[in-house]
């Protein structure tokens, strides 16, 4: 295998590259950045996420580019905000001993601040190309000096319908240029602008195209669509350590999946086009900092996700394009590291699943919904190591031991075994100990359509059963097939919530995190159960254990929160049709803010409570430590 210097880079870049840790060239920098650097031909490039594409056109392109002039001498197109500036940083990573600058360009954030850094001159824009076209009808950004073109995973960027962007951005650039085209894919739309905008381009690729990574293995399971998600918390039960991404069809979906994950006590969050940049940026810190083990994502949000070590991508639905499935799977199984690729079907997606295998050429492994059992058996040897390996501070628990030895010294070596190992695995236990077979409903159910209704009913019918669904309140939108209480129902019953009507909103930087740390700081305690939170423009209701409800208005009583003095006052209970007094008023459910709304979740101890799902057949899920 050959070194980075012996490709012909310059001593500078290979300089970078040793600071970075880079000894050998990837499969797809060994054959591109020669060509690059040897030849004046265009490039197409086919290479899956996560194989070095980023290096293979920035490192010969920096090579050649003019450190003396501060003209406009290579644009990098691509198709997210994420990727854009993970590329401007690689870049800057790797010119660090060169004298040239970079600058990314791209929508969600102020154009006046860019605008600057190109008055200012750089050799290098990276941008998206709504963005670049922007500028470029501003008459701020030039192409007229352009040597180099990228455009860089070209696929996605025509799957998200930036044909006519990179149309007019093209047409902008010098006759005589290198264009380098990376993708994953070659799709018919590629191959048009290669007849358009490339002159006789030199071909390379590495895995086979189309075949994706040969370090992923890929499952399905098979399950009735109404039991997706309890599937979806099974499989990450049975693997603890699982850090991976789970990929829905739309915000929304992306949205509800992360909060039912979460408020079944789960590290997870979403990644979606409806948060702001800030929000995106914070999201993606923690689940690089692994604080995240579930990022929740919609296609193109994670377009600009590169992140090692993901163990597993979970398709809760399957794309309708085989090529995005291709990307998908491409996010685990990176740098010689094994990964598996899942999707959760139901018996109506077999046809589409064959779709995607003929592409892959790869056949996928059915596997069977692990049960309650397997899953607490994992969980116990998960336990069991994980107490084998605790670091243990001698000097600090010293002091303590005498009151310990004081309570536990009676008990036998084996006792003491079993008393640590049950205090963590008997919530598994209670939680799994009436777990249904989702693998035998699959195969009995197969002729029911979503709702497990026979197809024969008639659409009527079907809608006045849905009807009768909400007014018991079940939750059909996960498929939970057991009446699901609403929270004034649980109130009523057991008095073991109070409803609170709080003057925060989202206007006012709340959201669950900052609501359940509020109240944690409030109480002094970060282990009282809170219940359903419900978040508006200027204010939110929340559940609270009704043990600690007096408690709560005597301490915030007078208190500020972001300059606003707070307002809690207990609310009035409603019925599951009754909505005045949860939308302020207005009579029409505001869906949009619980929608919209960031979710800055994390670093709070309160426990959600779940009102659904296995947590209510079965107790509360219990929280684990990454």
């Amino acid at each position: 295998m050959p070194t980075f210097k012996e490709l012909g880079l310059r001593a500078e870049i290979v300089q970078a590259l040793d600071e970075l840790g880079f000894e050998n060239p990837t499969p797809i920098q060994e054959k591109a950045i020669p060509q690059v650097l040897d030849s004046k031909k265009d490039l197409i490039a086919l290479a899956q996420t996560g194989t070095g594409k980023t290096a293979a056109f920035s490192l010969p392109v920096l090579q050649q580019l003019d450190e003396t002039s501060r003209n406009i001498q290579s644009i990098v197109i691509c198709p997210t905000r994420e990727l854009c500036l993970q590329i401007a940083t690689d870049m800057q990573k790797f010119a660090k001993f060169m004298d040239l600058k970079t600058v990314a360009v791209y929508g969600g954030t102020s154009i006046e601040g860019q605008i600057r850094d190109i008055k200012r001159g750089a050799q290098v824009i990276i941008g998206t190309p709504g963005r670049t076209v922007d500028l470029i009808n501003r008459r701020v950004l030039k192409l007229d000096n352009v040597n180099f073109v990228v455009l860089d995973e070209a696929d996605e960027m025509l799957t998200m319908g930036f044909k006519d962007d990179l149309d007019t951005i093209l047409a902008q650039t010098p006759k005589e240029k290198q264009t380098l085209l990376f993708s994953a894919t070659l799709p018919s739309g590629i191959k048009k602008i290669t007849r358009d905008y490339m002159n006789d381009p030199v071909e390379v690729s590495v895995a086979g195209g189309n075949e994706g990574t040969k370090n992923v293995e890929h499952h399905y399971y098979l399950v009735d669509a109404r039991n997706k998600y309890e599937c979806l918390k099974r499989l990450a039960d049975v693997n603890p350590q699982i850090y991976g991404i789970v990929f829905c069809r739309t915000r929304r979906e992306t949205q509800e999946i992360a909060d039912k994950l979460m408020q079944d006590g789960y590290n997870a969050d979403s990644i979606h086009g409806d948060l702001s940049q800030q929000q995106r940026d914070g999201i993606m810190a923690r689940f690089r900092n692994r604080k995240i083990q579930l990022l929740v994502a919609t296609d193109v949000a994670a377009r600009g996700i590169d992140v090692d070590d993901i163990t597993h991508v979970i398709n809760y639905n399957l794309p309708d394009e085989e090529e995005v499935y291709i990307h998908r799977s491409g996010r685990t199984g990176r740098a010689g590291k094994k990964g598996i690729s899942i999707a959760i079907i139901h018996s109506r997606e077999r046809g589409k699943l064959k779709s995607v295998e003929r592409k892959l050429k790869r056949t996928f492994e059915q596997r069977p919904v692990p049960t309650g059992q397997e899953i607490c058996e994992t969980q116990l040897y998960t336990i069991v190591e994980r107490l084998s390996k605790l670091d243990i501070n001698e000097k600090q628990i010293e002091p303590f031991l005498p009151a310990i030895m004081e309570q536990l010294g009676h008990l036998t070596k084996e006792d003491l075994i079993k008393h640590l190992v049950s205090f963590e695995f008997n919530k598994f236990l209670d939680y799994y100990k009436n777990a249904r077979d989702l693998n035998n409903l699959s195969s009995k159910n197969d002729r029911r359509d979503r709702d497990d209704r026979p197809r024969d009913r008639d659409r009527g019918s079907r809608d006045r059963d849905r009807g009768r669904d909400r007014d018991r309140g079940r939750d059909s939108s996960f498929g939970d097939d057991r009446p699901r209480r609403s929270s004034s129902d649980r109130f009523l019953d057991k008095g073991k919530f109070t409803r609170f009507h709080i003057n925060l909103g989202t206007k006012d930087n709340m959201n669950p995190s900052n609501l359940m740390g509020l109240i944690n700081e409030s109480l002094s305690k970060r282990d009282v159960e809170i219940g359903k939170i419900e978040l508006m423009n200027t204010f939110a209701f929340f559940e609270l254990d009704s043990d600690y409800a007096d408690k709560l208005s005597g301490s915030l009583k007078g208190s500020e929160y972001a300059g606003k003095k707070v307002d809690l006052t207990i609310a009035k209970s409603t019925g599951p049709n009754d909505r005045r007094d949860r939308d302020g008023g207005g009579g029409e459910r505001k869906d949009k803010f619980r929608d919209k709304f960031s979710r800055d979740r994390g670093g709070s101890g309160a426990k959600r409570h779940s009102s659904g799902g296995d947590a209510k057949r079965a107790g509360k899920r219990p929280r684990r430590p990454f």
